[in-house]
């Protein structure tokens, strides 16, 4: 179970720009978060907090002849360094001396946060344009993405104006209270960015270590054993997939389900024939919640970043054919 798990502010008002015109507007800086996400070089610090956590990392974006290059370091707590080429991400574990290796994967990390397909975010968030402010000495536009009912999240993102790069991201509980934030607290947009830095600390040690090779295959047609009974309004299943972590490892489903921002992550794994399992029922670790359930023989692992109700509520709706 845990291998799943490792890895007051109100929204401010301005505007005197008809909604229509504002929501326009605010869709084109969407837009330039994910270009400029994908397609700039930078290379600076953040910080990501939550109620109980405050972690500062390293990252360094490049974009190659071969495509995209991302290694992001941890710098406090536990050390943990994640290389990313293109859809290929290489997590480094050193305190248990473990390289997790995932080819397609649907991950996404700030400040690439941001979906490329946006086209149904108006059905479930109301987007539009908020003020002007300052994030790590760039001048920065908030974009506020308000919560049409209680199953998820609200959003206040800032972008810089001059490049379109995300800067800040904050998670909005039903209160507008924070739940938690990713900050650039340094950051350089283009210039020169040695490649080597890239590189990982742990590319001669890593040799050594464990490795778990996560092998993940599209699903092709309907599955009758597993039935998802609560729909939950704007979301639809984006992926299907089975997964395998290292070859004598039990293979499991793994369903996403998304409104086009939050995302819902269904674990499927059968339990044996022994039938134990470590039944965790509900964490929480910033605005991520994980709830698990024991159903039909399988361990059900739900996880998501959307209120706990709104997980709880899908997750006691997915069922085996046999119950």
């Amino acid at each position: 179970m845990k291998r799943w798990f490792v890895f007051g502010t109100c929204f401010l008002l301005s505007y005197s720009l008809p909604a229509a015109s504002q929501q326009q507007d605010a869709r084109y800086w969407l837009d330039r978060i994910v270009t400029a996400a994908h397609k700039l070089n930078y290379s600076g610090t953040f910080v990501y907090r939550n109620s109980t956590l405050s972690e500062t990392s390293r990252i360094t974006h490049l974009v190659l002849p071969g495509g995209e290059q991302e290694r992001i370091e941890v710098l406090d707590g536990s050390p943990r360094e994640v290389l990313r080429s293109n859809d290929e991400v290489q997590c480094f574990l050193p305190e248990s001396h473990t390289l997790i290796i995932e080819k397609n994967s649907h991950r996404r990390s700030f400040p690439a946060l941001l979906p490329a397909a946006m086209g149904r975010l108006g059905e479930s968030y109301v987007i539009r344009k908020g003020v002007l402010g300052r994030v790590a000495e760039h001048e920065s536009q908030s974009i506020l993405l308000e919560p049409k009912d209680a199953l998820r999240y609200g959003h206040e993102l800032w972008v810089d104006v001059n490049s379109g790069l995300l800067l800040k991201a904050g998670l909005i509980d039903g209160h507008g209270e924070p739940v938690e934030t990713f900050t650039f607290t340094q950051l350089q947009i283009g210039g020169p960015i040695e490649r080597e830095a890239l590189r990982s600390k742990y590319e001669a040690q890593s040799k050594l270590w464990q490795v778990r090779d996560v092998r993940a295959t599209e699903r092709r047609g309907e599955d009758a054993a597993w039935q998802f009974k609560v729909h939950l309004p704007g979301f639809i299943k984006i992926a299907d997939m089975k997964r395998r972590i290292g070859p004598e490892a039990i293979e499991s489903r793994h369903v996403v389900f998304s409104d086009g921002l939050a995302a819902i992550s269904v674990f499927i794994e059968s339990l044996g024939s022994d039938g134990k399992h470590e039944d965790l029922g509900m964490l929480s670790m910033g605005a991520t919640n994980v709830y698990s359930r024991v159903a039909g023989g399988n361990l059900l692992v739900i996880m998501g970043e959307v209120p706990q109700a709104a997980l709880k509520k899908f997750g006691d709706g997915i069922a085996w054919k046999g119950q």
